[in-house]
């Protein structure tokens, strides 16, 4: 059995910075072009395949679910932490969101049209991003798309001790290489589409990259 004892450290971190989160963190309509752009073309493919609802997993207080959802996209979202879903279902009655992990997810094989994990897979330890990866594919239909993005470098280990506001976090982050993050969707069954990696933006010192990625159809 794998260790998922990491697990604890981010929902609690994030049970208790979820006020502050929703301040702090941009919502879709305020990110740059092309992160906004990104988001816009996955909406646009998963409507348009029509293969099942998506998943936003690590939907945290379900902004970006509501801005696909503005899109005709039907979705759901999970998310680790009980406070942030309980933000999410105050803020979106309409949507439907629900407590899970993105290592063992509460969805049947081969439902979902699409899977988004937006600046939700940092906190996994890399060891443990196969079986992450892994229940995506598993989760997908066949021809379904994942759209993952977020935060990328040189196989560095964050151990921040405060976040948010100041609050006390004790989840740790881990920045790969955009290759490596592409040969781990490879070897679990996705097929890469494209690859977005974007120079740290001004002010800050971090790379940001997405992916989109699709589950082959069957043979």
């Amino acid at each position: 059995m794998p260790d998922l004892s990491y697990l604890d450290a981010v929902r609690e971190s994030y049970d208790t910075v979820a006020a502050d989160y929703v301040d702090q963190v941009k919502p879709p309509d305020e990110l740059d072009p092309l992160s906004r752009g990104m988001l816009n073309v996955f909406a646009e493919v998963v409507r348009t395949a029509g293969l099942g609802p998506v998943a936003d997993l690590g939907c945290g207080p379900g902004r970006v679910a509501a801005y696909l959802a503005e899109r005709q996209v039907p979705v759901f979202g999970v998310d680790l932490s009980p406070a942030m879903v309980e933000l999410a279902r105050r803020t979106h009655p309409d949507l439907r969101f629900s407590v899970g992990s993105m290592t063992s997810l509460p969805i049947e094989d081969n439902l979902l049209g699409g899977v988004l994990a937006y600046y939700s897979t940092h906190h996994t330890p890399p060891a443990l991003l196969p079986v992450v990866f892994g229940e995506f594919h598993r989760v997908l239909a066949p021809g379904g798309t994942l759209m993952l993005a977020g935060h990328v470098g040189a196989d560095q280990h964050l151990r921040p001790t405060h976040a948010y506001g100041g609050h006390p976090v004790s989840y740790e982050s881990y920045l790969l290489p955009p290759d490596r993050i592409a040969e781990l969707l490879t070897q679990a069954g996705l097929a890469l589409t494209a690859r977005l990696v974007e120079e740290p933006r001004e002010g800050a010192t971090r790379s940001f990259a997405t992916f989109l990625a699709h589950k082959p159809e069957l043979p």
